[in-house]
């Protein structure tokens, strides 16, 4: 498959292939583990999941690295709002740091935990490797040094800026110049820059913060350089795609690009790909302006499923609008998924395995036109060849539905059991391509799919008491039977 990628870079479709050929490098900048994991999280991670999934099934490897914020001044005052070690004692200079450390560490690791057992839920795979900031220290105080080496940083009183009027390329995937960024620069009262356009490596310590021994004395990174460090060191000074949310393409991902290749001479990244926002009546979800919801408090209301399903309804790059009208839809259209995979299990128990048939057209019209099952597993692939178009890619998945609820329902001459289990394998495939999990097992728990296949063979046997008392058993476990012409249709009440 040819797939091409929108590249913020050159702010247009590319053909994409590897550096190697075979592996997609893949670097997402992960959450600063402060604060519970939210739907603006959960928008981001699951469209890279899905954009690896696809890479994937497209026939590539991936190595995917995305990191933990785990030092940052967030995590800091967070932490220092309610100190809850007895030895916390630091001296003015920051030299011992040790608690302030520990602080920091209890704080993140909460929250990292709390990332991974919801973003999990959503279907989210794991990367390679989780770096954080706290354990690459060496490679990142290295890469600060290589900088000042190599003239594009300066040590100024205990921190370390980078020079941006040295690197020519400043501004090449934000597409600002550096007149533009002049008039919206400042520098803050307890800044040592040359320059107000120029940002910091490397912060001199403070009291009651973590801080690491380092050529220019006690301090932490800066921001953006762990980002560097880390993918250099994970996927090689050159990978292949970058992401993140749109709102890291300035200053994080435009300073990326400054410090890596300062450093190198080499391209950082090849395709920088970036997700939209989650909006909430058109203005951006995030914490700093109070509007934004948890997944632990969404899950409570509807299932990870149906959470995905939502986060992939519009395509990656658009804006996505929460709402609850928004999950019902998704909701719906999950269910008649469900639906429709259990009437196709419930349609091959009543089938013969063998049946000679002509082609593999076994009957009824989709979207207009005549397809089989393997047409619209194509069109998916072209929509999701065409930048992870997950929105048409959905569409191609109720075609097929679709088709298959044409088939219980019309069960056509020459119809076997072979031809829908294709339908149905078709089905899973692309969702599985999307991430969504809705075999029949997880559909209809598999006590109501015995029960009911136990109550068609009763109706089959006309032994009406039993097929009725079977009945009852099912609506007690909260789901309903009902008798059509291509068999037993269950869905939950």
């Amino acid at each position: 498959m040819k797939i091409k990628i929108y590249n913020t870079l050159s702010q247009k479709k590319e053909d994409f292939a590897p550096l190697d050929g075979k592996t997609a490098r893949l670097y997402v900048c992960g959450i600063t583990p402060y604060d519970s994991a939210h739907l603006g999280h959960a928008r981001c991670y699951v469209a890279f999941d899905v954009i690896k999934r696809f890479l994937e099934r497209a026939g590539y490897g991936v190595k995917h690295i995305q990191n933990f914020t785990d030092v940052d001044d967030k995590i800091i005052n967070r932490a220092n709002e309610t100190k809850e070690l007895e030895s916390d004692r630091e001296t003015t200079d920051g030299k011992d740091s040790s608690a302030a450390k520990e602080r920091c560490r209890r704080l993140s690791q909460k929250y990292i935990d709390d990332y991974f057992e919801h973003i999990r839920k959503l279907g989210v795979r794991d990367a390679d490797d989780y770096p954080k900031v706290t354990v690459t220290m060496p490679e990142i105080i290295a890469l600060v040094g290589r900088l000042i080496e190599r003239g594009y940083a300066y040590e100024s009183g205990g921190d370390v800026y980078f020079s941006v009027r040295k690197f020519p390329d400043y501004g090449k995937l934000s597409k600002r110049s550096l007149d533009d960024m002049i008039s919206g620069a400042r520098v803050a009262p307890d800044e040592k820059k040359n320059d107000p356009l120029d940002f910091a490596l490397w912060k001199k310590s403070k009291p009651l913060e973590p801080a690491w021994e380092s050529p220019w004395g006690c301090g932490r990174p800066g921001w953006h350089i762990e980002c560097s460090a880390m993918a250099q060191k994970y996927l090689g000074e050159t990978i292949d795609i970058h992401g993140g949310g749109q709102d890291l393409i300035f200053p994080h991902h435009e300073n990326e690009i400054a410090q890596s290749e300062a450093a190198t001479g080499k391209t950082f990244a090849r395709y920088f790909v970036h997700n939209g926002f989650v909006t909430i009546n058109s203005e951006k979800m995030s914490k700093s302006l109070g509007n934004f919801f948890t997944l632990s408090d969404i899950f409570k209301k509807y299932e990870p499923h149906v959470v995905r399903y939502f986060l992939i309804s519009q395509h990656y790059r658009s804006p996505l609008d929460f709402s609850d009208e928004g999950l019902q839809q998704s909701k719906n259209a999950v269910e008649r998924i469900q639906n429709a995979l259990f009437d196709a299990h419930i349609l091959t128990q009543a089938l013969p395995p063998k049946i000679a048939i002509k082609g593999d057209v076994v009957g009824g019209i989709v979207g207009g036109a005549d397809e089989t099952i393997g047409g619209i597993e194509r069109a998916f692939d072209a929509a999701m060849s065409d930048d992870f178009n997950t929105a048409e890619a959905l569409a191609q998945v109720h075609a097929a539905v679709s088709y298959i609820f044409i088939l219980n329902r019309d069960k056509p001459t020459g119809l076997n059991k072979k031809t829908v289990l294709a339908a149905i394998e078709s089905v899973n495939k692309m969702l599985d391509a999307l991430g969504i999990n809705l075999s029949i097992s997880q559909a209809i728990p598999p006590d109501v799919v015995k029960l009911a296949e136990e109550r068609e063979d009763a109706r089959k046997s006309k032994n009406y008491k039993l097929a009725d008392e079977l009945r009852d058993r099912i609506k007690s476990l909260g789901y309903s039977v009902e008798d059509t012409k291509g068999g037993a249709h269950v869905k939950k009440l």
